[in-house]
């Protein structure tokens, strides 16, 4: 199979939905010689900023001399930025070759694979043969049943969590804490953000349970400031940097500043100059919050042109009063994931809580267009795979549709 005929079958893999459970992703791990990893495994689960604390602690690691292998989701454009060696995205003639051998592999399998385990499988399989010593795993949904926790890891890293997916994982933020803390590897080290009290209780206790060392990562004056805007992004550098102190594998001061100032992680709070546009990934309540209180500080005194969809599972109600703080107009898009609330209910919503000026496009380019024609600055926001179809829009590209 070529590249693209090998990820048309991924992607249609999807039609088997989200399965959470690790027998299977075990079992898939194994026949494909995936479980056999010689590397130090980082595993990182969180609500916000799992990206971003994924790209410190890789790019920490490599100046460190590791080669690095880093496993994320989802994909903006291209399903290779999910899975990079030193960096380097995984090339189309071996993406098709390690999906090529999963099809043959899983072909008659009473329980298929889902897309998710699939990815992973390729993700370590590509690792292996590139002989990478420092792997970065961040999960997709959750942790205790996430495919990811297959993998056995040297330590666990919880970024900031908030309410999400509570489909899958709770109500309340104590029930997607125990989830994500799950984590957690007895008797292995564990990292965390500082958290809500209520989870931070659950991590502790989780940590204590498991006889697992933890450290909470505060930062301070000392912290290097990451090129990535926004305060938060100081947490997720010192959550990044605690990671690599626990692993006895911390460059000097001097080099951790020098490396993180040199980030870069797309989707966050990320400045594109042709168009003049800023692309930020915020979906939920406290992605919302962190989302304003950056761009207070980086446009003072300004509102956005904003360019919004999101996905109906979220809470969205919640989302549009921090949003209204700086938003001038709202620019309604369709999106090409099916998760996507159509624009009419969103206007709806919109006008339950008095935004200001809403427009409904039917397009992505002519929302685009119409926001860029505004005086006021324009950021897209609400959905990461808005985000995608943006930056596909841009570049010309080819964009399969993914709701993983």
């Amino acid at each position: 199979m070529n590249v693209s005929a090998a990820l048309d079958w991924l992607f249609s893999t999807q039609f088997f939905g989200i399965k959470l459970g690790l027998d299977n992703t075990r079992k898939l791990l194994a026949a494909a010689g995936a479980d056999r990893i010689n590397a130090t495994v980082v595993h990182v689960a969180g609500t916000n900023g799992k990206g971003s604390t994924c790209a410190m602690i890789e790019a920490l690691a490599r100046a460190q001399g590791y080669v690095t292998g880093l496993f994320t989701s989802p994909h903006l454009v291209d399903f290779s930025e999910r899975i990079r060696v030193n960096g380097d995205m995984i090339t189309p003639d071996a993406l098709a070759e390690e999906i090529s051998f999963l099809k043959q592999l899983a072909e008659g399998w009473e329980q298929p694979p889902t897309f998710f385990e699939l990815a992973l499988a390729v993700a370590l399989r590509h690792f292996r043969k590139n002989s990478v010593n420092f792997i970065i795993l961040e999960t997709g949904l959750g942790g205790r049943l996430d495919a990811t926790n297959a993998v056995p890891k040297d330590i666990a890293v919880l970024a900031p969590i908030g309410l999400d997916h509570q489909q899958y994982l709770g109500d309340t933020l104590e029930e997607i804490a125990a989830e994500k803390a799950a984590i957690i590897a007895p008797g292995k080290p564990s990292v965390t953000a500082v958290q809500h009290p209520g989870v931070m209780a659950v991590i502790e206790r989780t940590a204590q349970n498991r006889r697992s060392p933890l450290t909470i990562a505060r930062a301070d004056r000392k912290t290097p400031i990451p090129s990535l805007p926004g305060a938060h992004q100081r947490e997720n550098a010192a959550l990044a940097l605690e990671t690599m102190r626990r692993l006895h594998s911390l460059p000097s001061p001097s080099e951790a500043a020098a490396v993180l100032a040199k980030v870069q992680w797309p989707g966050r709070f990320e400045r594109l100059e042709t168009p003049p546009l800023v692309l930020d990934g915020a979906h939920n309540e406290h992605a919302a919050r962190v989302l304003a209180s950056t761009w207070k500080e980086e446009f003072p005194g300004r509102k956005a042109a904003l360019v919004f969809a999101a996905s109906a599972d979220k809470h969205i109600r919640e989302m549009i009063p921090v949003l209204r703080e700086i938003t001038g107009e709202w620019h309604l898009v369709p999106c090409t994931s099916p998760r996507i609330m159509p624009a009419e209910e969103m206007a709806a919503l919109l006008g339950e809580q008095e935004t200001g000026p809403v427009f409904i496009h039917s397009s992505l380019p002519d929302g685009l267009q119409a926001a860029l024609a505004s005086p006021l600055p324009v950021l897209a926001a609400g959905s990461l795979f808005l985000l995608g179809d943006l930056k596909a829009l841009l570049r010309h590209a080819e964009k399969r549709s993914t709701a993983q």
